[in-house]
Order: C-alpha cells, then structure tokens, then sequence
C-alpha cells in the first residue's frame, strides 16, 4: 500500500517527484550506515566524519533551501514541499529532520521573514544554497519552555552588541557557521526586551560544547554554545531591539511545523517495519499479521499517519497563503509527535523481543521520537496553547507578520 497517495487535494506532480528525489537520496545514502553511526554517535566534532557529507549532498539537491525563493539562493519551492522533506528524512532517520528543521525552519526563515536585503544576502544565500549551515540559540540550562527565564544578555557599546551567556540542546552546536541567538537588550522590559542576533562561530568569545549520553538521534550533533564577551556588529541584529521574542516565536512556529511533518514520517516508517515483520514473523502456524491485537495495533498506527498528515498540510497550505496558522500548527506539532512516540512503542511490541534490539529499527525510532514531545514546545504547552485558543484567551496577534506567501512566479525568478 502506497501510504503517501491520495492527498491531491493538497499536492502536485511535483512535490511527488520531489518524494521520490529524497527518498532515494536517503534510502541510498543514510539508510545502510544508520545503524552504525548511531551506535557511534556524534559525540564531537571528530564524530561527524558521516555527518559532512551527507549535509554536503543535501546542499547539492536543494534540500537546505527548499523553501527560500531562488533570489536567495533556493530551490523556490513551497512550504509544502518543506513538510514532505521532511518526512521523508526523518523516515530514515530523526537527525535527517533535525538538520532541516533547524538550519531551514528555525534559522534561514526567520532570515527570510526579518532579516534585512543586506543580512539576506550575506547569510541566508550561503544557508539556501548549503554552502554554510545555520543553528538556533535560544534554549539556555535554567530556560526552556519559560523563555523569559534566560540570562544571556547584549549590551550595546557603539557599533555592536557585548554578547553573554550560555544556550544549551543546541542542534548542530558543533558543525553551524552561522547561529541565530537571542539575548536581553533590556530585562526591565520582559519579552519585550529581547533581541535576536545572527552570530558567526568565528567571532571571538564562541564557544561549543557537544553533549554526550542522549537518549536518541545520536547520529547527530547536539551541544552547548557559550558566548563570552562576544562582539556582535550592530549589522548583525535581526529585526529591532525588543523584537526578539516576536521572532523566536515566529521561528518555533516553522520548526513545529517541520518537527510534525518529520514525526509523521517516522509513523510512516514505524508502520511500514511493523507490516513488513507482521507478514513475515509466524506464530501458532500463522503470520503474527493475521492476529487481531497486531492488526489493532497496525491498524492505530494508519490512523495516527493520516490525522498527522492531514493536520500538516492543512498547516502548510496555510502558509503557503500567508496565513496566520500558529493554532493549526501547534495542533498538528502536538498531534504528531505524541502520535509518533506511540506508534513507535507499538511498532516494538509488534516486533517482540527483536524490538528491543537494534538489529530491528523501531527501538532506535522510539528513542528519536521521545524528543520531538518535548523541544520546540513541550507536549504539555501544546495543550495549555490549544485550549487557549479554544476559550479565546490567546489570539493569532502575537507575531508583526507571517511567513511571506508562496508566489512560485516571483519565487522562481
């Protein structure tokens, strides 16, 4: 059964021609390796000898840019076409997505959507066309969900910022060039108080720091980044001071939606070993596939793909028209990744006893979804923000401007 058929209503001939490009790229290039280098991990930058290429090779397909308009140096695709990137890299595996979600989604976006002509082409074409890869710091050890709770600060002197502190959970700490950052212009004005900041890992005072001992995607990088008196040119602020929590926002919203399309992926991938084995695994002189309580199982898990999938690209096609869609995407962000860490668990006790080995790869999907309900928004937060929206407390107000929409005449250009 082809599991991604039947969504017209949202997708073209291109944006399937754009699934088969990915999946064999991961399927050829990541899938027979993945194993290993989880096992290994990426402990540092000298562990990341299987990571360069395969960054490298993404660049090369237009991956890292797919949403940017060719002007920036992108593939001028659609929001769309985002999402199913995204799921067909976190089918192989979860650092697959975790690239995209935080180089595109959370850095270049956010560029795209406040940075000026002149930040524009000085970071964000390089970040399009994968020639620098991008982070974002906004996570700090006493700061996660309660964002206003971080003690990084910058003080102006001049012409540049005096940058401090210290962030942490910080995907690709040890491989960005390039790191968004927000810090406290002014604490005496709260949230409104904060700024962002577009960092290079070669101004002085920077710091990384890998993290050792995850739970899951240990293929890929993760790690503190420590800013010590760090001089960051006025030219590099990214929007006005105090518009530093409105931009965080606006970023966590286009990396919840990457992290949803990139968990329903793994459902996907989850779904499909747990067929594969069902029909292969026999007990009491049948296929375990023909036992009722593996078919409930299997069965939970098409439902939990096509709601996650649904809830995406209504999520994306909103983007796609510029707008506002923070409630729709939070949903689906929520939906997903919960969905997600189940239908991995059931994918293991479909599996048996061979699930708790890696010899199969539903125990290593277990472990990568786990993370995707807490970061970019804990699952709890989803719910607090759903009802909020339900009883009319918060309203799609916060952020100054959404997403440019997609124009493919003028993104093509």
């Amino acid at each position: 059964m082809d599991f991604t058929a039947n969504y017209d209503m949202f997708l073209t001939e291109e944006h399937e021609m754009l699934r088969q490009t990915v999946r064999q790229f991961a399927e050829r290039e990541v899938q027979p390796f993945i194993r290993d280098w989880d096992r290994e991990g990426a402990k540092d930058e000298s562990d990341m000898a299987h990571v360069r290429p395969v960054l490298k090779r993404m660049g090369e397909l237009g991956l890292l840019g797919i949403c940017i308009p060719e002007r920036y140096g992108g593939a001028g695709m659609d929001y769309l076409s985002l999402a199913i990137v995204c799921e067909e890299l976190e089918r192989i595996d979860t650092f697959l997505r975790v690239v995209i979600s935080v180089h595109t989604g959370l850095n270049s976006l956010a560029i795209f959507q406040w940075g000026s002509d002149e930040q524009k082409q000085k970071y964000l074409v390089p970040q399009a066309q994968g020639v620098k890869l991008a982070g974002y710091c906004l996570t700090e050890p006493n700061a996660g969900t309660d964002v206003a709770g971080m003690q990084s600060t910058a003080r102006r002197e001049g012409d540049y910022y005096i940058l401090n502190g210290e962030k942490t959970w910080i995907s690709l700490a040890d491989v960005a060039d390039h790191f968004l950052v927000v810090a406290y212009t002014d604490r005496s004005k709260e949230r409104r108080g904060m700024t962002a900041f577009i960092v290079e890992r070669t101004f002085e005072g920077v710091e990384t720091h890998a993290i050792h001992g995850k739970l899951g995607v240990r293929a890929g990088n993760t790690g503190s980044v420590v800013f010590n008196n760090v001089r960051v040119p006025v030219a590099n602020r990214l929007g006005e001071e105090g518009e530093g929590f409105k931009i965080a926002m606006s970023a966590l919203d286009n990396g919840r939606y990457t992290v949803a399309a990139g968990a329903t992926g793994l459902i996907q991938a989850a779904l499909e070993a747990s067929i594969r084995y069902a029909k292969e695994r026999e007990t009491f002189g049948q296929p375990i596939a023909q036992h009722q309580l593996v078919k409930r199982m299997v069965s939970h898990m098409v439902r939990k793909l096509d709601t996650s999938r649904l809830l995406v690209y209504r999520a994306g096609w909103m983007k796609n028209q510029g707008r506002r869609n923070s409630r729709e995407t939070t949903l689906a962000k929520w939906h997903a990744t919960v969905s997600s860490f189940e239908a991995a668990d059931d994918a293991i006790q479909v599996h048996g006893a061979y699930g708790f080995s890696d010899e199969y790869p539903v125990e290593r999907m277990l472990r990568n979804a786990r993370g995707a309900v807490i970061y970019e928004g804990t699952r709890e937060l989803q719910e607090l923000l759903q009802a909020d929206f339900a009883f009319g407390f918060r309203e799609n107000n916060l952020l100054r401007r959404e997403l440019p929409a997609y124009d493919p005449a003028e993104w093509s250009e």
